[in-house]
């Protein structure tokens, strides 16, 4: 006899990520520490991402005070980390859960170091001496510094300033200074980490600082130990929703969520999976005082599922994504993604809502923009990734 498995309806999807991924008011936390845990981590692969993930989730808060929660320092060392990890991107995660999230992702630092040699070898001729006597050159160099970004370090160590051609014979072949190579292999080994960036908080030009290496996790337990943390965050989720988030074979995916104990439920797209304890704590979405949220572009919320038509509508995709898959400002409400924005460079926030919400969330939108307008106050930003409606948004004036 088959036994039907537990239906967790879209409704019941979106109230959850409301709660889980802090998007109302009432759900909002006082630190920074306190958004990352809850999101696992901060994509920070666009610096100015990492401050307006923060602050669109904090009661109040300032650009000054969110650098000083990411970069703080403790006795046993940063209560933040600054690494690569799901998908080779960069995250800040909390420290406690650094280690696990490092275990779980990174490739062999091993293969890392010695595809970095042959491949300074065939294009300048360095052998293994000569790599490594120009990474302990950096290394001196930095801790003769304190902290160092990598055009110093090159102005320091001058085989640093020495160039490659990567996709030689491509269309987009380009050149590189080895620093990129040197540094790269030493932050993957996490002998040094990245400390703040050389300009603003939206510099993506960021200084180098000698580190311990994190403590290693046996791989099971820290790919346990992470599915539990996403199940927890974005959960219920499909094997193909965390095997695409985490960058894991389809393999290690499920060994992963099984080690997790998580129950199998009845999704529109299939099976997902969501934690025991959170089985009981589903209830229906119902309308909220202040449940609009402005959402910065690579967001850990919208992109933290691969499937996401039960928040997006599919429509919508090609004018918020761009080719690449990276999503662009966004706009919510009540766990959907209803609109998009923009800065225009006078500094004033576009936006344009892609359906019609009703009048509550038109004045929750009006709120958040006026709030992301004081955070931002005389800064300006510009994504990383440019969208087709963020592009549009952009250049518009404003009546």
């Amino acid at each position: 006899m088959t036994t039907a498995l537990p239906r967790i309806t879209a409704d019941q999807r979106r109230a959850r990520l409301v709660h889980q991924q802090l998007l109302e008011g009432p759900t909002r936390v006082d630190t920074v520490h306190e958004v990352a845990d809850a999101l696992i981590g901060l994509h920070a692969t666009d610096p100015a991402t990492v401050f307006l993930t923060a602050a669109a989730r904090i009661h109040t808060s300032t650009a000054d005070a969110v650098d000083h929660a990411l970069y703080q320092m403790t006795a046993d060392g940063p209560v933040m980390e600054r690494i690569r990890c799901m998908r080779r991107t960069m995250f800040v995660v909390p420290a406690h859960l650094a280690p696990a999230v490092r275990s779980a992702t990174a490739q062999d630092p091993g293969r890392l170091r010695a595809d970095a040699r042959d491949k300074l070898s065939q294009a300048l001729g360095w052998d293994e001496r000569r790599y490594a006597a120009v990474e302990q050159d950096t290394l001196a160099a930095m801790a003769a510094r304190g902290e160092a970004s990598a055009a110093q370090l090159a102005a320091d160590v001058p085989a640093l300033r020495e160039q490659l051609i990567t996709f030689p014979g491509k269309s987009y072949e380009s050149r590189q200074r080895v620093s990129s190579t040197v540094l790269g292999v030493l932050a993957a080994e996490g002998r040094i980490r990245r400390s703040r960036p050389a300009g603003s908080w939206t510099s993506a030009q960021f200084r180098w600082t000698p580190a311990q290496p994190l403590p290693a996790v046996p791989v099971p337990e820290a790919r346990s130990t992470l599915a539990r943390h996403y199940l927890a965050a974005f959960g219920p989720a499909t094997v193909d929703d965390m095997k695409w988030w985490t960058g894991w074979s389809l393999r290690d995916t499920r060994k992963a969520i099984a080690a997790t104990g998580a129950l199998a439920v009845e999704l529109d797209e299939g099976t997902g999976y969501l934690l025991p304890e959170d089985l009981e704590s589903l209830e229906p979405l119902t309308p909220r005082e202040q449940g609009a949220a402005l959402l910065p572009s690579l967001d850990p919320t919208p992109m933290g599922w691969r499937h996401r038509h039960w928040y997006l509508d599919p429509a919508h995709t090609a004018a918020l994504f761009d080719r690449n898959g990276n999503i662009g400002p966004t706009i919510w409400w009540n766990g959907r993604i209803i609109g998009a924005w923009a800065q225009h460079p006078d500094g004033h926030i576009n936006h344009r809502l892609l359906a019609d919400p009703g009048t509550a969330a038109r004045t929750a939108v009006n709120v958040e923009i006026s709030r992301l307008t004081t955070f931002l106050a005389t800064t300006r930003i510009t994504p990383c990734y440019r969208t087709p409606l963020e592009r549009q948004l952009a250049q518009e004036k404003a009546y």
